[in-house]
Parts: C-alpha cells; sequence; structure tokens
C-alpha cells in the first residue's frame, strides 16, 4: 500500500531495488518488500525482514529495544546521503518524507528539523535537477512541498526563534503577536556553484494586528525547487528566484515576498503566484505585483493555509518583449480597427445601391459581419493587453476575454466559410432559390452558431482543470491541455475548403460560356465574390500560419514580428480587398457622394 519497507542487504534477494547495495547497508524498497509501518521505522530496534539484530547495526537500539532514531531520526541520514540521487531513489526518498511528514510531525524539535532538512537537501541539490525529469511519479515535487510545509509549520520554537540551514533548503520560524512590529524572514542561499540568490518574506503589521495571540510563523526557501517542478511540467515559463513558503495562523492572510531573479532578463516579463497545493500547479490569483526591475520582484500574496503556502515569480522566455513589436502591434491595431470601421461605413452607405439581387445582398451581408466580428476582437484584445499590463489582473476577467476573443475570431473564418458556401451554391445550385430569411437564418447558425458551441465546449472541458488559460496571457492554452487546438483545427480546415472552393470557381468558368440575362449577372457576382475569396483566404491562413509558428518556435523575433504584422492589419485587407477594389462598390460610393452634392446644391 505504498508504505516505505527497510531491509538490510542480502545477495540472494532478488526484487526489484532502488538503493545500489554495499555491503550490509540498509536498502528502500516499495515495491518488492513486504509492507512495514512508518511507526514501527523509528521506534522498534529491529526491521520487519532479515536476520535479528540487523536493524540494531542502523537504529541504535538499546537493550530495552527502544531507538534514539524516535527522537530525531539521524541513524538512516548517513545511508541516505551515501545514495546515489538517481530517479528511483528520487522517487522512495519523497516518500520517505511523506511518510515522516504524516505520521511523525508531532513536536517537531530542531534535531528532528535538521534531520529532515539533510534528507531533503540531498534530493533538492542542484545537480540532482535533471534526474528529476525521469521520475515516474509526474507530481513528486509537489509531494515533496507539500510534505515539506506541513512537517516544518509544526517547528517548535526555542525561545521565541529557530533557524535550520542548508545549501538548498532553509527554515526560519518566529514567535509572532499583535504588538510586534513587522516580521521578516531574510534568506540568502545558492542556487548553484556559482550563483547565490535571495528572498525576503514580511508579514505586515496591519496582519500582525489581528493575531489574538502570540502564535508562531514559520517559512522556508527553496532555491532550487522551482526548477525541479519546471521539470514535470509542459509549459515553457520558468521560475526564475526561490520558491518561499510560509506557515501562519489562520487569521493572517498577507505577506509581502521580495525575490531576487536568477536570470536578471530585460525581455522578458515577471508573474508573481502562488503554488495551488490542491490544482498542483502555479496560480496567478494568489498575488499581486507591487514591483518589478531588473533584479527583482515584490509580490503582496494571498495565503492560505489549505491551498496557497508557496510563491514564486515566473518569467516566461516565449514572451518577446520588443520595441519594434509593441510598436507594429499598436499601429497595426489602430489601423486595423480605423479601417474596420470605414468599411462599415461604406457598406451602411452603399448598402441600398449594392444589395438590389440576392447574391450581392448575401455577399455583402457576409462581408459586415466578418468587419463586425473582426472589429469587436480588436477592441477586446487592446482591452485584454490591458488588463495583462496590469499585474492585478482579474482571472475571471480574462477568462471572458478569451472565451469572446476566441469566439470572434471564429467566427470571422465561419462567415469566411459561408462566403464559400455561398459562391457554391451560386454556381453548382442554380436552380435552388433560397429567401433573405432563409440564407439570414442559415449564415448566422453557421457564423455564429458554431463558433458558440465550440468556445463553450472549450472553456466547459478545459476550465474546470485550469488548463483553459495560457500562464501570462490571456489566451487559449497551448503547452498543457491544447486548448488552442479548438481554435486552429476549425480556422485551418475553412482555409482549406475556402481554397478548394477558389479551385472550383476557376474550373467551372473555365468550362462555362456566359449566359444572357440573370444568368450572365449571377455568374459575374459569383466571380466578384471568389476574387474576395481568393484575396482573403490566403491572408487569413498565411497570418494564422504565422501565428502557429510562433508556438513551434517561441523565440524567433522574425516569426512574431510577422505574425504581428498580418495579424494587425487584417481589417486593412478586409477594407481594401473586400470593399475599395471592388468596383461596384466604388461606383455606388460615387453615386452616393454625387447625390449628396447635388442634394446639397439644390438646397442652396
Amino acid at each position: 500500500n505504498g508504505a516505505v519497507c527497510i531491509q538490510s542487504c542480502s545477495p540472494s534477494f532478488h526484487g526489484e531495488t532502488s538503493f545500489i547495495c554495499e555491503d550490509r547497508k540498509w536498502q528502500m524498497f516499495t515495491d518488492a518488500c513486504a509492507s512495514l509501518d512508518v511507526h514501527s521505522l523509528f521506534q522498534k530496534g529491529k526491521p520487519a525482514h532479515g536476520k535479528p539484530g540487523d536493524g540494531t547495526k542502523y537504529f541504535d537500539a538499546d537493550d530495552r529495544g527502544h531507538s534514539n532514531c524516535q527522537v530525531d531520526f539521524s541513524c538512516i541520514i548517513p545511508d541516505i546521503l551515501s545514495s546515489p540521487t538517481i530517479p528511483g531513489n528520487i522517487a522512495d526518498i519523497v516518500e520517505l518524507l511523506k511518510k515522516i511528514s504524516l505520521l511523525l510531525s508531532d513536536n517537531v524539535s530542531r534535531g528532528k528539523m535538521q534531520s529532515y532538512s539533510r534528507i531533503a537537501n540531498h534530493i533538492l541539490n542542484s545537480s540532482t535537477i535533471s534526474n528529476w525529469a525521469f521520475v515516474k511519479d509526474r507530481n513528486a515535487s509537489s509531494v515533496l512541498l507539500d510534505s515539506v510545509n506541513l512537517f516544518a509549520g509544526k517547528l517548535l520554537l526555542r525561545n521565541g526563534s529557530e533557524s535550520i540551514q542548508e545549501h538548498f533548503i532553509s527554515t526560519k520560524g518566529y514567535s509572532i503577536h499583535k504588538n510586534t512590529s513587522g516580521k521578516s524572514f531574510d534568506f540568502n542561499m545558492e542556487f548553484n556553484n556559482t550563483v547565490n540568490i535571495t528572498g525576503h518574506v514580511v508579514i505586515p503589521e496591519e496582519e500582525l494586528l489581528k493575531l489574538p495571540k502570540t502564535s508562531s510563523a514559520v517559512s522556508i526557501a527553496f532555491p532550487t525547487l522551482g526548477a525541479i517542478i519546471e521539470t514535470n511540467r509542459l509549459d515553457p515559463v520558468f521560475v526564475n528566484g526561490m520558491v518561499l513558503s510560509v506557515s501562519l495562523p489562520e487569521e493572517l492572510r498577507h505577506v509581502l515576498l521580495t525575490f531576487e531573479k536568477v536570470n536578471k532578463l530585460e525581455n522578458v516579463k515577471a508573474q508573481c503566484v502562488g503554488w495551488h497545493s490542491t490544482e498542483r500547479q502555479w496560480d496567478n490569483r494568489a498575488c499581486k505585483m507591487k514591483s518589478d526591475n531588473t533584479s527583482s520582484v515584490v509580490c503582496l500574496c494571498r495565503h492560505h493555509h489549505r491551498t496557497f503556502k508557496s510563491f514564486s515569480i515566473l518569467m516566461s522566455p516565449t514572451t518577446v518583449r520588443n520595441a519594434v513589436l509593441d510598436y507594429i502591434t499598436r499601429v497595426g491595431l489602430g489601423l486595423s480597427i480605423f479601417s474596420l470601421v470605414v468599411c462599415l461605413a461604406i457598406e451602411a452607405v452603399v448598402w441600398h445601391h449594392v444589395t438590389k439581387t440576392e447574391i450581392t445582398y448575401m455577399r455583402h451581408f457576409c462581408l459586415v459581419n466578418i468587419a463586425t466580428s473582426l472589429l469587436i476582437a480588436d477592441l477586446l484584445f487592446v482591452l485584454a493587453t490591458i488588463f495583462m499590463h496590469n499585474t492585478a489582473l482579474n482571472y475571471r476577467l480574462c477568462v471572458a476575454a478569451t472565451f469572446f476573443l476566441h469566439f470572434l475570431y471564429l467566427a470571422l473564418f465561419f462567415w469566411m466559410l459561408t462566403l464559400g458556401l455561398l459562391i457554391l451554391y451560386g454556381l453548382l445550385l442554380i436552380f435552388l432559390k433560397i429567401t433573405r430569411s432563409v440564407f439570414i437564418a442559415a449564415a448566422f447558425s453557421i457564423g455564429y452558431g458554431c463558433p458558440l458551441v465550440i468556445s463553450v465546449l472549450t472553456v466547459a472541458i478545459t476550465e474546470p482543470k485550469k488548463g483553459y488559460l495560457r500562464i501570462g496571457a490571456c489566451w487559449l492554452n497551448w503547452y498543457e491541455t491544447k486548448a488552442l487546438l479548438a481554435f486552429i483545427i476549425p480556422a485551418l480546415s475553412i482555409i482549406l475548403v475556402n481554397m478548394v472552393v477558389v479551385v472550383v470557381v476557376v474550373v467551372k468558368t473555365g468550362r462555362s460560356s456566359v449566359g444572357e440575362g440573370c444568368k450572365s449577372q449571377d455568374l459575374s457576382n459569383m466571380i466578384r465574390i471568389s476574387k474576395n475569396v481568393a484575396l482573403l483566404t490566403p491572408l487569413l491562413g498565411l497570418t494564422w500560419g504565422f501565428g502557429l509558428a510562433t508556438i513551434v518556435d517561441s523565440h524567433s523575433l522574425a516569426f512574431h514580428l510577422t505574425f504581428a504584422l498580418l495579424n494587425a492589419f487584417q481589417g486593412f485587407f478586409i477594407l481594401l480587398f473586400g470593399t475599395l477594389l471592388d468596383r461596384k462598390t466604388r461606383e455606388a460610393l460615387r453615386m452616393s457622394c454625387f447625390s449628396s452634392k447635388w442634394k446639397c446644391s439644390l438646397a442652396k
């Protein structure tokens, strides 16, 4: 049942072993041994298996069968520290620490905490980070963090304070009461052989005033645990400072933390986060950023004894921050929004002139909805960018913004699909006539109904597991839940369908002769519409193709710049190819202008 088993090494034992065996040193088995209760491990003078007396060598039992191990279990440390930190050993030590924290955390003395820290320090060493990637249990690092927090939280304080320091784990505790001025914990620890980093935890005075009686506060610093957690995650964010844990009385809810950055990068942004112990992931709802500079970040974090006890800072190397990129995005979005407003204004002016036939009505109806969807999406994107710039990001607002962005960008593509289907209807179903009301109902079902279903299903499936959003962005998650596929697959499928439609138009018009009357006019309208589709579809496909490339090669500034250019100028492309280059629209616009001038002259 996952209990830890201790047995002296025996050459005749053929079970699965995790530790390398030397002479008669103890070894740990998780699957091959019979289970042994952890209490008996530290309270009895002999092991459950093996020759009688083998255990006395390691548990230092006296004549009465009592063991000094029950005091601080230091007797097992030499064998643990001499074992190699291979993945199997790491997993077993994590399991051992978990059992100790669950069953032996009553009255944690300084000796117990020192022994516990030495065991944890062995697998937190910077040289072991790469080995964690091969530990079978992907939650092992989270289990270790929760176990240490639980055990250290029971630390007994001598004379009102305690400090236990190892290279890769440091624990400090203080007695606190409401008359104490703001209490702080300072850490300066080794990250690797060449780099030291600092961390600073402050309990604000206004929080201490909430204390009804004298209590204890404990803080634990892990300089390498953030990097270890990364090895079990797919999202390319990385922890760029210590992981700082705090154990506080329930009355205290907020702490102020200062993190020194390991990599002092200027082209990426930092984010304050808390480790959600239930969901086992970083959560930006736990913290608000107070300040951020090249060397350090100050965070105000919400402490909760069940969910948020550990905090750090994330840096996303995929977030390319470049002055040229920001400038292109701002200018392009401004031009896009302006172009779409002009496009809709022109459509309103020429509407009665260009919608005299069923085909032209349907074409301009689709174009108006394409422009409207993209206009609202652009405006929402600007608002989402403002929210992300504000470090006090509201998680629910970000989810809402992502949902509507997903819906509106999908609507853009599904209205393009409606245009493509309209072309097929005009070319292949010549004798099937549909009324405007039927067309509007069908078009709305495709243009808005399909995106709505996809968007709702995406958020319903991924959000309960907190896999809807990307870390640090109001957009669909890619690295963990692949929620972004709910946009990529429909968009690329529609682009493919519309390109096939363009090919059908070329083949059909090449084989058919232009008829007389209405048929000639309808065919001419179909060709005009197909030109719009033929021009806009590759542009949209190329735009989001580069968007996909920014995910595949997230460090490429060229991909980011190209995507920003194409994406920001989509509104201008719709104005140019959908409205200004259409001959009928230009003629109708001239007629409207001439009519307005004539009315003005008559009035004078």
